[in-house]
């Protein structure tokens, strides 16, 4: 009886342990899907257009499109904390992008972060939000990228380091972080609010950028739309801690997402830029949404923010601040900058943003300041709209520093960035590398 006790139990640990070691091959090495997929003409005309609007409200084309490459044919670059992680091709060719994915392949991709052939997928492609979408939302997608025309395109292999280039770590990461299903609707809030909800948390993933991250890459939940970073850019809060001096409202934020210059707030620049540029077309109702939603976020206004609106606001054009205006600083604004902004005794003559109520010089660092001066401003795609010059190899780094010290106290009425010297040298240094590059490339034979 005792023996039998024994092996009976035995037998049972053999089974539990049979069956833990087959959920972890499961979890670790999902199996491969491969069933086939429909043909183009599966897919009706409705739902294509509505799975391009949602791909433009995604962003799907700035990460899967190379800078000097052709749409959604990947291998763009995106840097991560633990290395650099090409984007994938998601054209329907049959060799280097999805042509041999199903419809289920490609859901399982966006609500749990597998490739079709089991390997897991890095979060650097936003699954932690795409796994919010509805399905019909999903299957559109997937009839608009299915419909592209396949490219051809081969991505370089990923460089990442030890041991986060070890694919299968990637599901621990997702037992820790990823929470899938739906998003709860809030029934205290309208039909608008709870659809911007869905936009903005879900396929628009904002939070992406705009959400510090902890040390293994995932977001902070719990300071979601407190600032992040996004390729070399402050991705400013947008709950109570926004740097802008005049809170945005739904109709400001809706005009601003259209890719229209805001008197109170300026015009979307850096990575915001080709996001305004995809969002100019989308129907009104998801825009609409999409501002209503993230101008909620900052809720009430602190009292420091309402006074430093009513400031910005009170003063007149380049008025404010009490800086020496026979410094070197202002001497280079009213040279090269009073001329659109103003101040300085001159009146704009193509009026721009009034920097007293610029959000980039209230940021807490001057990288997005830097990036503007030295890069300018212009339409995506050479389309018509707003524009700076770039002045990189116009300034030199003591000028520059100049002018974003006098910029800053005499706008903004803050101190001088920590550390604005050291970013300024980092600059001139990565644009000398850069140029290095450039001209060793054209002088291969």
């Amino acid at each position: 009886m005792r023996a039998g006790a024994i092996i009976g139990g035995v037998l049972a640990l053999a089974v539990v342990l049979g069956a833990t070691g087959t959920l972890l091959v499961a979890v670790l090495w999902p199996p491969a899907i491969a069933l086939a997929p429909p043909g183009q003409a599966a897919f009706d005309a409705a739902r294509i257009v509505r799975g391009a609007q949602l791909a433009s409200i995604g962003n799907c084309n700035v990460c899967h499109t190379r800078r000097d490459g052709r749409p959604y044919a990947g291998g763009r670059p995106i840097a991560t904390p633990f290395g650099t992680v090409y984007s994938s091709n998601i054209t329907p060719d049959p060799e280097t992008g999805i042509g041999g994915w199903s419809e289920a392949a490609f859901v399982r991709a966006m609500r749990e972060g597998v490739s079709r052939d089991g390997h897991h997928l890095y979060p650097a492609f936003p699954y932690d939000h795409m796994t919010k979408m509805r399905d019909a939302d999903i299957r559109a997608v997937y009839a608009f990228v299915m419909t592209r025309r396949p490219m051809r395109g081969s991505m370089p292999p990923n460089a990442l380091a030890f041991p986060f280039n070890h694919r299968p770590l990637v599901a621990v990461w997702k037992l820790l972080f990823l929470d899938r299903g739906a998003l709860k609707q809030d029934p205290g809030r309208g039909a608008e609010w709870n659809e911007g909800a869905y936009l903005v948390e879900g396929l628009g993933h904002c939070g992406a950028c705009h959400t510090p991250r902890n040390a293994l890459g995932a977001e902070r939940t719990k300071e979601a739309f407190a600032g992040g970073s996004s390729d070399g850019w402050v991705a400013p809060a947008l709950d109570a801690a926004s740097p802008t001096p005049v809170p945005w409202d739904a109709e400001g934020l809706y005009r601003y997402l259209r890719g229209n210059a805001q008197s109170l707030h300026g015009v979307a620049a850096g990575p915001m830029a080709p996001v305004a540029s995809n969002l100019a077309d989308v129907p009104d109702a998801d825009l609409r949404a999409i501002a209503t939603y993230a101008a909620s976020l900052a809720g009430i206004p602190r009292h420091e923010r309402q006074v430093d609106a009513e400031r910005a606001l009170a003063q007149g054009r380049g008025s404010a601040g009490s800086r020496d205006e026979t410094s070197d600083g202002a001497a280079i604004y009213a040279g090269a900058c009073a001329q659109c902004h103003g101040g300085a005794g001159r009146e704009p003559l193509i009026p721009a943003l009034d920097l007293a109520l610029s959000s980039v010089l209230r940021l807490p660092r001057p990288d997005n300041a830097l990036h503007i001066l030295r890069q300018g401003i212009a339409p995506v795609d050479d389309a018509a709209g707003p524009f700076m010059p770039p002045f990189a190899g116009v300034l030199t780094g003591a000028q520059t520093i100049a002018l974003l010290d006098y910029v800053r106290s005499h706008f903004a009425g803050r101190p001088s960035w920590a550390g604005l010297a050291q970013a300024v040298r980092a600059g001139q240094k990565d644009r000398i590398e850069a140029n290095g590059r450039i001209g060793n490339a054209r002088r291969q034979p």
